[in-house]
């Protein structure tokens, strides 16, 4: 059995508009401590992250108390967002970014909906199971975590249940971190459980 834990990351700091260097928050810095005692006991053989900072941050002290290497994949990075999608850079959740909220909404009842330069689902859906794919053939039966983000990861959840959908996203869009565990026999999908290290 291949167990994957997907870290959608801390905290960030929304007011930092370049998605790729956004930095976590002061809170976020601090949340990450519950991913590294989550994963204490998780016998994890190998750590890989989307390649933005938040992500690769929220593992870090994970990584560096148990001298993981942080392998990046830029295939595993979030959503670019359509630049004609107006987000509030001030807010702090995404319930309070009530444009990007529909505009969204939109994309999940249409994968292939995109309004300009942006992507749709179901383009950031395809890489990501692309790219963890190739992880599932290269590390069968290993614990692998893999540092993702809200929306990546909400596609990934739909690949393999195709019920997930749009209000189970806001369930836990504003949860972070928010971890996820994958189990597969093979490349064949067997279950996920959702861990809110919150509750």
């Amino acid at each position: 059995m291949t167990k994957v834990y997907f870290i959608r990351h801390a905290e960030s700091d929304f007011t930092v508009s370049d998605s790729r260097i956004r930095p976590l928050t002061e809170k976020g810095r601090n949340d990450c401590r519950l991913v590294t005692e989550y994963l204490s006991d998780k016998n994890i053989d190998m750590v890989f992250s989307s390649t933005f900072k938040r992500a690769v941050d929220t593992l870090a002290d994970f990584a560096e108390k148990n001298n993981f290497e942080i392998q990046t994949v830029e295939d595993f990075r979030e959503y670019r967002g359509d630049s004609g999608a107006k987000i509030d850079r001030n807010a702090k959740h995404f319930s309070d970014n009530n444009d990007f909220s529909q505009f969204l909404e939109r994309q999940w009842a249409d994968f292939s909906y995109k309004s300009s330069d942006g992507e749709c689902l179901a383009e950031v859906q395809e890489r990501n199971i692309a790219a963890l794919k190739e992880i599932l053939i290269k590390y069968k039966e290993k614990n692998i975590v893999i540092g993702t983000h809200g929306i990546a990861l909400s596609t990934i959840l739909n690949y393999y249940d195709s019920t997930y959908g749009f209000a189970d996203f806001l369930e836990m869009a504003d949860i972070m971190p928010w971890i996820v565990c994958i189990s597969f026999n093979g490349n064949n999908f067997v279950g996920m459980k959702k861990i809110n290290l919150f509750a």
